[in-house]
């Protein structure tokens, strides 16, 4: 079996891999030459460090590994400088140490429980603000529903059921449409 270092993806990473040569031979001893190339695929991952994705082509064996790391993050941070193969895999490499470390000197600031219920309660006080504007806006531009008027003016009907509505004539007109169709037939 011959095999050629041939780095034929693009790698940003260091799993180094190459087109694997071999001599296939038939029964009458003729040889024909077969290759085996890896299965590079170009993929966007996305970095926590740098919030954004990150292109790169990878075989399906790094993707592997990337996965079993954590992420691309923590597989670059993993990954020691000599078996990073490519001036690209360095580059993302030094980049990502360097945020990782301004990140690491950045000052953290816990809330007590309280004040975070607080800020809780203030988001939902806030999307129930916007979505009464909202609702109001809506009335404004298309007026509103029978329902809706109904409601405003406070009258509260009891909820007439299934067997008041049929003898009443009141309800879905579910039921009616049923009705026709028995006395129909």
């Amino acid at each position: 079996m011959l095999q050629y270092e041939v780095l034929v993806s693009a790698l940003n990473l260091p799993k180094k891999k190459s087109i694997i040569f071999k001599d296939f031979i038939c029964d009458v001893d003729d040889r024909s030459r077969r290759s085996w190339k890896p299965n590079v695929q170009e993929k966007r991952l996305f970095s926590y460090i740098l919030d954004r994705h990150i292109r790169v082509k990878v075989t399906t064996h790094a993707l592997r590994c990337i996965d079993k790391a954590g992420g691309i993050d923590e597989y670059l941070l993993k990954t020691p400088y000599h078996k990073m193969d490519t001036e690209m895999g360095l580059f993302w490499k030094s980049k990502i140490e360097k945020l990782h470390e301004e990140l690491g000197k950045m000052e953290v600031v816990f809330f007590s429980p309280e004040d975070e219920a607080k800020f809780e309660q203030g988001f939902k006080d806030l999307k129930l603000a916007k979505r009464a504007a909202r609702r109001e806006l809506r009335r404004q531009i298309y007026g509103g529903s029978s329902k809706q008027t109904q409601t405003e003016e406070g009258s509260t009907d009891s909820p007439v059921t299934d067997e008041e509505a049929a003898t009443s004539g009141k309800g879905s007109q579910h039921h009616d449409v049923h009705e026709q169709f028995v006395a129909n037939s």
